[in-house]
């Protein structure tokens, strides 16, 4: 596999593009993604291409989501769209429970929308069997990060409620043109049962909002206003201990007796 050439198009510093151009790279991006003929999978920000065609070399049919209408038309003009599916629109608005069950997700996502989309990506993980996505490194550690380190936070909590992640590849800035001013880093996705499952979603998210917006603070006071030190430890946890070094299961049971409390006193 060669390197893939940029052609005419400009990089948009609005969508955040940058192209991958690392033939190695997008070779081991492949193998770790291991595509086979009736796979569903979508492809986030498919750019020019550089992870599409080795997809489709392994891939009866492939769906692309793309929000610059001129890489659009560009797909539009390089493939049989009985091979492709092109969305042209914003992933972050994109509906892809549509595209139906065990649902595969690959993209190098822009950097300056990367949690946002990933939040909406895991809001329903029911019809997904995994993804891979590029992202900066730094936000991948955070991904991944595991209670009591500095990187661990509301990103993880969230996350890994949802999935299990590993960080597989890393990617240099001089794999891409323009190259990024960051590492980045591939990460791969599994949609995972919870241990302990939220009795009320939005409030868990809450809960963990209010903790990491002030994470030195111990969590008495990080949660203060939603939950008492009686009801922290009623949820098995030290009012003492600070939201960084709670695991995931922590943080439920702490929103779980938010609810149910607010269920006795209605």
């Amino acid at each position: 596999m060669t390197a893939l050439p940029e052609g005419r198009h400009l990089a948009r510093k609005r969508f955040g593009q940058h192209f991958l151009v690392d033939a190695g790279v997008i070779r081991r991006i492949v193998e770790a993604v291991a595509p086979r003929e009736d796979d569903l999978m979508a492809e986030i920000g498919p750019g020019l291409g550089a992870i599409t065609r080795p997809l489709l070399d392994r891939l009866r049919h492939l769906h692309v989501i793309e929000i610059d209408r001129d890489i659009a038309a560009r797909l539009r003009a390089e493939h049989d769209p009985a091979k492709v599916t092109i969305h042209e629109g914003d992933a972050l608005r994109f509906d892809f429970g549509t595209l139906g069950d065990r649902l595969r997700l690959v993209g190098n996502l822009p950097y300056n929308i990367s949690t946002p989309l990933l939040f909406h990506v895991g809001a329903d993980t029911t019809r997904l069997r995994d993804c891979h996505f590029m992202l900066q490194r730094e936000v991948v550690e955070r991904m991944v990060a595991e209670p009591g380190g500095g990187e661990y936070g509301r990103l993880s909590v969230m996350l890994q409620y949802r999935f299990s992640m590993d960080r597989i590849i890393d990617v240099p800035p001089d794999a891409f043109r323009p190259p990024p001013k960051v590492q980045s880093a591939v990460v791969r996705m599994i949609p995972v049962i919870p241990d302990v499952v939220a009795d009320d979603h939005a409030m868990f998210s809450e809960l963990v909002r209010r903790a990491f917006t002030q994470r030195r603070k111990t969590l008495r006071n990080a949660v203060s206003g939603l939950l008492d030190e009686a009801g922290i430890e009623e949820a098995g946890l030290d009012p003492g201990d600070r939201p960084e070094t709670i695991g995931v299961a922590g943080f439920v049971r702490a929103a779980n007796v938010v609810v149910r409390r607010a269920k006795v006193a209605g």
